[in-house]
């Protein structure tokens, strides 16, 4: 069954909580389709039409990106696994980055901490995928490679929940290999699993470097939800077009790549039945280990086993 979400406030909040009412339930392998607004909670579908803004329902003091759900599956039980297909994602016609101007890590580092604030606007085209932006007299054109930035179950844990850091149970995990045609598969919480998405994202770099990619409404997002009670998972896990992804998440980025990097050697070992420490040789032959993001106050590292690397 297909399923519709309108965009309005009634169906978007700013944090978790698995004491949240879920806005849709659905049954496991079922397809929910809906628009997602920008990151400042505002929606244009055209040049000529002005933009609309949005609020939270559950009214958060501070609420962090606007996220639609959350969406109860049936079937869904506390230990199983949620897999998150994403059909189909068709981005906005703008979206915007800044860089610069913010107290952080990254930004003492490379020394623009003092800077102006910059905000970057870019025009998108879904049809092309390219994105165009002017700076000084000057326009550059990127690739556009759209993908959600959050996509989540509620956590086990009672309590209002910020949506900024990823976590075992997924949420702002902002790894742009997360696009059309991956499944991310979820640890399940609570029964229901109360999924909830948004930010979305036209393209991205590895790191996120500047704290935002081009952060852009998606007309369209199409994903599917199964639930597999035979598959367990304590960490998030992808197959997408590049490959198996495995996820560690963590303020440390040491201790963010040992949980990544633990979790793809597991993997191995259970695809081609090998011991860990041939399943580490392997690894180190074929895998590719990335920064996912050092912006979301817990970094992420993202690992690759590429399709048919190991044969």
């Amino acid at each position: 069954m297909i399923h519709y979400l309108k965009l309005e406030s009634k169906n978007l909040h700013g944090s978790f909580n698995n004491k949240y009412e879920p806005v849709l339930s659905i049954d496991s392998g079922d397809t929910v389709r809906l628009t997602t607004p920008d990151i400042q909670w505002g929606y244009s579908a055209s040049k000529n039409e002005e933009k609309v803004f949005f609020k939270s329902r559950e009214k958060e003091d501070q609420p962090g990106h606007p996220i639609i759900g959350p969406i109860n599956v049936r079937q869904a039980k506390k230990g199983m696994v949620l897999e998150v297909k994403l059909n189909d994602l068709v981005p906005g016609w703008y979206g915007t980055n800044w860089a610069g101007g913010i107290q952080n890590w990254q930004n003492e580092k490379i020394g623009i901490t003092e800077y102006e604030k910059i905000q970057q606007d870019w025009e998108l085209n879904a049809l092309t995928m390219t994105g165009t932006t002017k700076i000084g007299n000057r326009t550059f054109h990127v690739g556009l490679h759209p993908f959600m930035g959050l996509m989540g179950v509620a956590p086990a844990e009672l309590g209002v929940h910020t949506t900024p850091p990823p976590r075992y149970c997924g949420g702002n995990i902002d790894c742009k290999e997360l696009v059309r045609g991956s499944s991310l598969y979820l640890p399940i919480s609570v029964d229901g699993a109360l999924f909830s998405i948004g930010d979305g994202h036209a393209a991205q770099g590895d790191g996120e470097v500047s704290g935002t990619a081009i952060e852009a409404p998606m007309d369209l997002v199409d994903v599917t939800l199964t639930v597999h009670e035979d598959m367990r998972l304590t960490q998030p896990r992808a197959w997408a077009p590049a490959g198996w992804i495995t996820f560690g998440f963590n303020e440390d980025l040491h201790e963010a790549t040992a949980v990544a990097l633990d979790e793809m050697i597991k993997l191995i070992q259970n695809l081609y039945a090998i011991q860990k420490t041939e399943a580490t040789a392997l690894a180190s032959t074929v895998v590719d280990l990335r920064i996912t993001q050092v912006v979301n106050g817990v970094k992420g590292v993202h690992v690759i086993l590429p399709h048919g690397a190991i044969r």
